[in-house]
């Protein structure tokens, strides 16, 4: 099902979103439609915030080819490089921000089955799972 992009200045897109506790049938429902949103809205990434809901849960669109992933109480563990560029923002429309990102990134969390997972990630991915954890922390594009 597509949901409904929360557009700002909506408070939810500014609070702090709350950890998981469990990864169980509506976070795994929850994850398929915003997958779902994601593509229908031509975006590389989408926040749980976005959609209306206050937890720490985004989606990526495919990493070299693989299917999207979901990561559920996502932490960055490690930054190294720079990168300079433009953003957009499904929530902020016609805003396009430059931003100083890291180009390769360590991201933990836990996938959609509830297993713990460890990535490492470059470049566009990197960027993209930056830009959805500052989602989930409050924090929009400029």
């Amino acid at each position: 099902m597509i949901l409904p992009i929360k557009i700002a200045p909506d408070p939810i897109l500014t609070a702090m979103a709350i950890e998981v506790t469990k990864v169980d049938d509506s976070i795994k429902a929850l994850i398929a439609d915003m997958i779902e949103t994601m593509r229908a809205e031509n975006g590389l990434g989408l926040a749980a915030p976005q959609v209306g809901r206050g937890i720490r849960l985004c989606v990526l669109e495919s990493i070299k080819g693989k299917a999207p992933i979901a990561l559920v109480n996502p932490k960055i563990t490690a930054r190294t490089g720079r990168h300079v560029g433009p953003e957009g923002c499904l929530s902020v429309p016609n805003v396009v921000a430059t931003r100083t990102r890291a180009s390769h990134v360590t991201v933990r969390a836990l996938d959609r089955n509830g297993k713990e997972i460890k990535l490492r990630l470059e470049g566009l991915s990197a960027i993209v799972a930056q830009h959805e954890i500052d989602h989930l922390n409050g924090i929009l594009i400029d």
